[in-house]
């Protein structure tokens, strides 16, 4: 029998479910369709388990060096069994949650792979959805008003790189490990590939790292990257960038072995796995689209600001419309969508303002443009910079490598963009983006009053660095 839904949402990722509770609490009768667990991606195979693994690699880095705080502890090992059991516990435990917040908000959930029909005996339009039940049951059929499509990504690979789970990883193998190999080759030195690199170094792995880019981090301010180079090399990683991965030369045996073209000549590299970290690619196959006038261009959905399709009732959000591949960009898309489906007038989102992090150690944290792009833009800069050396708290917690960097228009004194490197700059970068939100100066950020001692002192001090005020520089 079909259930009529006012929205059906496929996928149950962190869009997803997201959209799905603002839905119910705007009246709207809603349903999710997620073909694995709740939570996706993100929860599953992504923020989470990673950051939980990168917390384990960080207590071991510190307790390795417990000495230098007084503390004698002896010899200290990795028992990684241990460390996969605390990842799955906390993986476990947020899942749970996510499935209250269902019952709670009287979602409906369908456990199977849902595709988006053509004009039907159902409806004269496309959108009634089809859902091929994990359980193996006959097929559900839901007859939505409204449909948001948000199925996520996967790992993308190159050509010659196939995932074999056992030499060759994504980051889904990766989660995955029994155990820790003695050396491993990561290929892509973005944002995902460094986190890998940080957190299996400070494992103890030997770490290489190829970056076809001229720098690894390619994507931050320039400063930042060739700070991360710094101190990814203090650690003992290996970073080979304007390199070109010949996967062609890949051999597997007892480990692997491939070259790279580096600068004109071509190098051979060995390790006992490889990782592919070379970003993620849209799930858009097998859901329905050839059934609706729906746009894909270079692999992503195309929407409008409001997250709507060539089909004005189907929307679509998340890693599958590309742009910033973020947890809590998809969940603020969806609750866009959903509240533009229910009437409401939503504020676009303005994607400058978006807080971007990297999990490694040292952490990274940005918000806006860099210097470089200012400066093409045409803006007049000034720069403020700030080094957590100076910084008391982090002299105390023994972390004093990096800094705050804030980029500002000289002509009007906005704030174009702030970008750190160092201790625990992630939870530290939306002072930056609500400063961002709200047109606040340097000026106002430097006259904000923070406490002593906190790390946060740093951002003070780069803001009256901007114009020539620093107090303790």
């Amino acid at each position: 029998m079909a259930q009529e839904y006012d929205l059906v949402i496929l996928g149950g990722g962190t869009g997803g479910y997201v959209a799905a509770i603002r839905a119910s609490q705007l009246g709207l009768k809603t349903a999710i369709v997620e073909k694995g667990k709740l939570g996706g991606t993100c929860l599953h195979k992504g923020c989470i388990p990673s950051k939980a693994l990168l917390r384990s690699a960080e207590v071991f880095a510190t307790a390795k060096h417990s000495e230098d705080f007084g503390v004698v502890t002896g010899d200290v090992s990795v028992n990684f069994n241990k460390v996969q059991e605390r990842k799955n516990k906390i993986i476990d435990q947020l899942h749970k949650g996510v499935q209250h917040l269902m019952k709670q908000g009287k979602i409906d959930v369908y456990e199977g792979l849902g595709r988006i029909l053509g004009p039907s005996i159902f409806s004269p339009m496309p959108g009634t959805i089809s859902v091929e039940m994990n359980n193996g049951s006959e097929n559900e059929m839901l007859i939505p008003k409204n449909v948001i499509v948000a199925t996520g990504s996967r790992p993308r690979t190159l050509p010659g790189l196939e995932i074999d789970g056992e030499y060759v990883m994504s980051s889904d193998e990766a989660l995955q490990l029994e155990g820790l190999p003695n050396s491993i080759i990561i290929v892509g030195g973005g944002v995902i590939g460094i986190e890998w690199a940080s957190m299996l170094s400070d494992f103890g792995v030997e770490v290489t790292v190829i970056e076809y880019a001229d720098r690894i981090i390619p994507t931050e301010d320039k400063e930042i990257s060739k700070e991360m180079q710094r101190l990814m090399k203090k650690k003992g990683i290996k970073l080979v960038t304007s390199a070109k991965v010949l996967s062609e030369t890949m051999v597997k045996d007892n480990g692997v072995a491939i070259s790279a073209e580096v600068k004109g000549s071509v190098k051979e590299f060995k390790a006992d796995k490889l990782l592919v970290s070379v970003g993620r690619q849209a799930n858009t196959e097998g859901i329905g689209l050839e059934n609706t006038e729906i746009q894909v261009e270079k692999g992503f959905i195309s929407t409008n600001e409001f997250y709507q399709t060539k089909e004005s009732h189907i929307y679509a959000i998340g890693d599958v419309i590309g742009g910033l591949q973020l947890a809590h960009v998809a969940s603020h898309e969806g609750i866009i969508a959903v509240e533009h489906i229910a009437g409401k007038d939503p504020s676009n989102l303005d994607y400058n303002l978006v807080s971007r992090c990297i999990y490694s150690s040292p952490e990274v944290s940005s918000v806006g443009i860099t210097e470089d792009q200012a400066i093409e833009k045409g803006y007049k800069v000034k720069v403020g910079k700030f080094s957590f050396r100076a910084i008391g708290k982090a002299l105390v917690f023994g972390e004093s490598d990096g800094f705050v960097k804030i980029v500002a228009d000289e002509e009007t004194n906005d704030i174009l963009g702030v970008h750190m490197i160092g201790p625990h700059v992630t939870d530290m970068i939306s002072e930056a983006g609500l400063a961002m939100v709200l047109d606040a100066t340097p000026w106002e950020i430097g006259h904000t009053i923070h406490p002593h001692p906190t790390l946060s002192e740093a951002i003070g001090e780069a803001a009256l660095a901007v114009d020539g005020k620093a107090i303790h520089s």
